[in-house]
């Protein structure tokens, strides 16, 4: 088995979480695609993900688009999406994940990895996230209170 590369990262559900470590991961110089909403698309591809944080106010150069496909080519894909739309999104970008991305699940929920590790056969890993962020608009992420991300360790899918 080879080990991953990620240097090339997709974020899956592009809200205040997928965002924040979207930017995290961009600003430390890793090639990230948001994929979200297409008012989120057209706002990064005119001027990059405004990062309103508690440390670093700025602009954060990234790709977005609100083509599931966007998942192409990444060997991290941040899964953030709503736990109602875990099923369906993580259908849409099944076909498109490179056979050895690491999916990282950051949602609420205790069955959405069993949910995302039925529709993907890659591995999953679980992971818990606390960001106190909104998106006041859309290019725009706004944190009041640091991150924290614990991950579990890394299983196949079932």
């Amino acid at each position: 088995m080879t080990t991953p590369s990620f240097e090339n990262v997709a974020v899956m559900g592009a809200g205040a979480v997928g965002c924040y470590f979207g930017a995290m991961l961009a600003r430390a110089g890793a090639r990230v695609r948001l994929i979200g909403r297409p008012a989120l698309a057209d706002a990064v591809a005119r001027e990059g993900l405004r990062f309103e944080g508690v440390n670093f106010k700025g602009y954060v150069s990234l790709s977005a688009t609100a083509d599931p496909g966007g998942v192409a080519g990444a060997g991290l894909v941040l899964f953030s999406v709503k736990s109602g739309d875990t099923e369906a999104a993580a259908r849409a970008i099944a076909p498109h994940l490179d056979p050895g991305a690491v999916v990282l699940s950051l949602q609420n929920g205790v069955d959405n990895v069993d949910r995302l590790r039925g529709a993907v056969a890659n591995v999953v890993v679980p992971a818990v996230v606390y960001v106190a962020a909104e998106i006041p608009a859309p290019g725009v992420i706004r944190i009041t209170a640091a991150a924290i991300l614990s991950s579990a360790s890394a299983g196949r899918p079932q």
